[in-house]
């Protein structure tokens, strides 16, 4: 088998007409709208030296 050769019995006709239309993805399924907020006893100087050091 070559580069870009095929098993032909793999390429039959594919029916999309057996497909349950209640199987899809929703994409808004999991969508909340909220705030998040977080207290710290953290100075903002203490926390951004901590991102630099991820960094």
């Amino acid at each position: 088998m070559g580069f870009g050769s095929y098993d032909e019995s793999e390429q039959q006709d594919q029916n999309a007409g057996d497909v349950d239309d209640n199987d899809g993805v929703t994409v808004h399924e999991h969508t909340h709208d909220g705030d998040v907020s977080f207290e710290s006893d953290a100075s903002q100087e203490e926390l951004l030296d901590k991102l630099e050091d991820m960094k």
